[in-house]
């Protein structure tokens, strides 16, 4: 009997065998070949799930916002406004392995969108989806009367946007200067500007 194999699980294997290259040698280390490598197939196996380094590049890049969306997905949200919005933004800072992988994948496309007009694109489209759910959090504040009165909800989606990939970015590059509990603490602090007392 022939084996079944889940293709999609497949390039979610070939996906994480990249992250792990991304991690140890930047982008620039990055090859088909080192990624059919790192997952032990050979490089025609790989080449049947993606054609071309673009390819396997988006979709590992596409893969670490899927990630992090079904975790939010799954958190057991309680209906109190601040602590649900703690719990989502916990998810994208790097508070342990798997989100510290995730912040230095994240920083390793960040710096390639500089100068790659294809994972610049993409990058954005990340970048817009973050600011949309910030956007959604200060929104529903102020709906719900819980926002300090006057705040303008703009401008305090940008700096809750810049606030939490700015910790991300600091943990990842200096974890020796940003601890682990520093991150919900200075996020807490801002929340503190935005809910009423």
């Amino acid at each position: 009997m022939p084996k079944i194999v889940n293709h999609q699980k497949r390039k979610e294997q070939l996906a994480e065998a990249a992250w792990r290259v991304i991690r140890r040698e930047g982008l620039e280390g990055l090859s088909v070949r080192r990624v059919a490598d790192e997952a032990g197939m050979s490089l025609g196996s790989l080449r049947h799930y993606f054609d071309t380094h673009a390819e396997l590049l988006a979709f590992s890049m596409r893969l670490v916002s899927q990630r992090v969306n079904e975790r939010i997905e799954q958190l057991p949200f309680t209906g109190d406004a601040r602590r649900d919005i703690e719990m989502i933004i916990a998810q994208l800072l790097p508070l342990d392995e798997q989100r510290l992988a995730e912040a230095e994948l994240w920083l390793a496309f960040a710096g390639k969108a500089i100068s790659d007009p294809a994972i610049r694109k993409m990058s954005l489209e990340m970048h817009d989806e973050l600011y949309n759910g910030f956007r959604r959090m200060i929104d529903s504040l102020i709906l719900n009367k819980l926002a300090k009165d006057g705040i303008d909800a703009e401008q305090e989606t940008k700096e809750l946007h810049a606030l939490v990939d700015g910790l991300a970015v600091h943990r990842a590059t200096f974890p020796e200067r940003v601890r682990e509990d520093d991150l919900m603490r200075i996020v807490s602090h801002h929340l503190n500007r935005l809910f009423k007392n």
